[in-house]
């Protein structure tokens, strides 16, 4: 790495200039040479990178090395001395490294260094990494496994930051997450007519744990995860869109029927979809943190698209009570018209239990019943589909009637959530397709990849910066958000009054 000082601004901005000469003969030398585009690019390419590198070095070269003088005096009227030594610091830009030699304050070497005008004046990131570096490297990291990420970006971007330099940074914006939601601009109200949509689930991420038993150890259990191997991640989503009325009758076909080729109405489609994830513990190793930390956003959202409680609430959920519970407690029914939805699909794979506690596994007296049993639900009479399976379950063994029960038991106690009929003619959502989509894309498809296994602070961090990747056009706020945030901690007394710095207000 070169030092800013070796060289005069003259030589930077004459190297500079000899570079934009080189690269326009190439180009005139591969029309010459009858070269494919794609050459050319290549060859433009690394001589864009040369160049960037060396007007950033006549950048750093024309704002010198922050000489204030002898002393500096603070805002609050304490004054340092000038180190007699230069301090240098690396800096690894998109374009490559280099060694930036700065003039510092304090009280004299060998003492904590309490002032660099350099680092404030350029907004120089805590670490070496420059924040555009740190940027571009985020995206790929949130979809791919670091080093695969990393693989990616290495033949277009020089000098990227090793795979531990990559998780560091990783934190480090994840950390912002939580305060971007509390300052992030409300969600748009939803418009005259339209739902405003919630739903939250659980999805277990491989969470590093004990160190795994031998091989030959491990032979004597079955496939299948092994117990304490993952922990529940809960996933949030909020959308808005417009009500999409059917008929029992056209849920019940679609289910059990091929759709056809493009007759079907065009289905609104969910907008401003947000999305959050969490797997925060306290001391007890409880979720309620996790849940408290997801409904509590919901409730957010909530109320930036539902202001004054004019539209309708629809929570759509399986049947798992601390989902239920959660969401009443931060959407309370007094304060928002909260409609209830019992996910259909969940219920049908009840209902296939029950089927196959009479008959055959894809019999078609198995098929027949479910049928008119889903026919049944989809009208509102869950309580009629109760009656019949009591009914036909007397004679059955007692492991079987135990198994039953347990089905009869779940559809009464939803049963004030499956009121489909009046769901479908109101145009209500009664499917958790949103949801179970959310718990695939945010923690399956990145952290169940084949042989990865998390501690819970770095899968913490992933979901919940994945999730705010996905969430829609909400990256881009993100990235200004953490940029400025970690300024204004750095460099307080230059983002007080610096106008670059003061489009996102955080605490």
């Amino acid at each position: 790495m070169e030092s800013m000082q070796a060289l005069s601004s003259d030589v930077y901005r004459q190297q500079v200039w000899e570079q934009v000469k080189e690269v326009m003969t190439f180009v005139e030398q591969a029309v010459e040479a009858r070269s494919a585009a794609h050459e050319l690019e290549r060859g433009l390419w690394e001589r864009m990178l040369a160049l960037g590198h060396g007007c950033l070095k006549l950048f750093f070269s024309l704002c010198g090395d922050g000489d204030e003088g002898e002393t500096l005096v603070l805002p609050e009227g304490r004054v340092l001395q000038r180190l007699p030594e230069r301090h240098g610091r690396p800096y690894q830009s998109v374009f490559g490294p280099f060694e930036l030699a700065r003039v510092v304050y304090g009280t004299r070497e060998g003492q904590k260094i309490e002032a660099v005008p350099l680092d404030e004046r350029l907004r120089l990131p805590e670490s070496k990494f420059s924040y555009l570096l740190q940027e571009w490297t985020q995206p790929s990291i949130v979809q791919l496994p670091y080093a695969q990420a990393r693989a990616l970006l290495a033949p277009i971007l020089p000098g990227l930051p090793a795979v531990h330099s990559l998780e560091r940074i990783h934190q480090a914006w994840a950390g912002d997450v939580a305060p971007f939601w509390d300052a992030a601009p409300p969600p748009p109200a939803a418009s005259a007519g339209a739902l405003v949509v919630c739903s939250a689930d659980g999805k277990g991420a491989p969470i590093r744990g004990a160190e795994p038993a031998p091989a030959v150890e491990r032979m004597h259990t079955s496939g299948g995860p092994q117990p304490g191997r993952k922990k529940i991640a809960w996933v949030g989503s909020v959308y808005t869109v417009m009500p999409f009325t059917r008929t029992p009758e056209e849920v019940c076909k679609s289910l059990f029927e091929a759709p056809p080729a493009d007759t079907s109405p065009a289905r609104p489609k969910p907008q401003c979809k947000r999305l959050r994830a969490s797997l925060l513990r306290d001391a007890q190793q409880s979720t309620q943190p996790a849940l408290d930390e997801v409904f509590g956003w919901m409730a957010q959202e909530v109320r930036g698209r539902a202001p004054e409680g004019r539209h309708p609430i629809v929570m759509v959920m399986d049947g798992q009570e601390t989902l239920w519970e959660a969401g009443l407690k931060h959407l309370p029914e007094e304060r928002f018209e909260v409609i209830e939805v019992l996910d259909l699909l969940h219920v049908t794979s009840y209902l296939w239990e029950a089927a196959h506690l009479f008959y055959p596994v894809a019999s078609r007296g198995a098929l027949g019943w479910m049928k008119t049993a889903v026919g049944y639900v989809l009208q509102g009479k869950a309580l009629t589909v109760v009656e019949d399976l009591r009914e036909r379950g007397r004679d059955l063994p007692h492991p079987r009637r135990k198994t039953l029960e347990r089905i009869c038991g779940y559809l009464e106690k939803n049963n004030h959530r499956m009121a489909y009929d009046e769901y479908l003619a109101a145009g209500y959502p009664i499917a958790s397709g949103v949801i179970e989509g959310a718990c695939r894309c945010v923690v399956h498809d990145r952290m169940e990849r084949s042989g990865m296994h998390w501690v819970l602070t770095g899968a913490h961090a992933m979901v919940s910066l994945r999730s705010v990747y996905l969430s829609d056009e909400l990256w881009s706020a993100f990235t200004q958000f953490h940029i400025e945030h970690e300024l204004r901690r750095l460099y307080p007394r230059v983002a007080a009054n610096d106008d670059l710095l003061v489009s996102l207000q955080v605490a």
